[in-house]
């Protein structure tokens, strides 16, 4: 049985939460991809990059026109979620694309994820489409998906990972 999480509080990300979103990323991903992505890509995450990567992103979300947020509860911070102007090419400027939700293993199930979706789709932008790429094979995300009014718009498309050409579907809402 999970332990009950305190009042999870979510807040604009700071460029100084980049090394504990990049923990939270690739702890999920690993655990979320296990089986789906190859192990070998999973294994070599880098995490110092990864946090490089981050800090840049923060640094540069009000020129890019992003949006992240984390949620946190005793005793730190549990999970992240972007959202962000569509970079399909079929989109037009009123679109947005959710880049990422991802939280640590520990706190799945537990309401975090739906608070973090709450937030971006109280965004002003929410009111405009939304769209999302999900692995096909991740059932647990496309569920998590579809309960927020989420469907397949039909669009997918191969991704390479670690030389794994792995299918992503298209989700859109609005």
């Amino acid at each position: 049985m999970a332990t009950q999480l305190g009042d999870v509080k979510v807040r604009p990300a700071r460029t100084e939460d980049a090394p504990q979103i990049a923990r939270i990323h690739i702890a999920s991903w690993r655990e979320a991809y296990a089986g789906i992505v190859p192990d070998d890509v999973l294994a070599n995450l880098d995490l110092a990059r990864r946090e490089e990567e981050w800090h840049t992103r923060l640094e540069n979300a009000v020129r890019n026109g992003t949006h992240t947020w984390v949620a946190e509860a005793e005793p730190g911070m549990l999970g992240f979620a972007t959202l962000g102007p569509s970079r399909d090419e079929d989109a037009d400027r009123h679109t947005w694309e959710i880049y990422a939700i991802y939280l640590l293993p520990d706190a799945w199930g537990r309401g975090v994820a739906r608070d973090l979706m709450r937030t971006i789709l109280a965004e002003p932008a929410a009111q405009d489409p939304i769209t999302l790429w999900v692995l096909a094979e991740a059932e647990r995300a496309r569920h998590f998906y579809r309960r927020h009014g989420f469907q397949p718009d039909g669009t997918e498309r191969l991704e390479d990972f670690g030389g794994a050409r792995l299918l992503e579907v298209r989700y859109r809402r609005g």
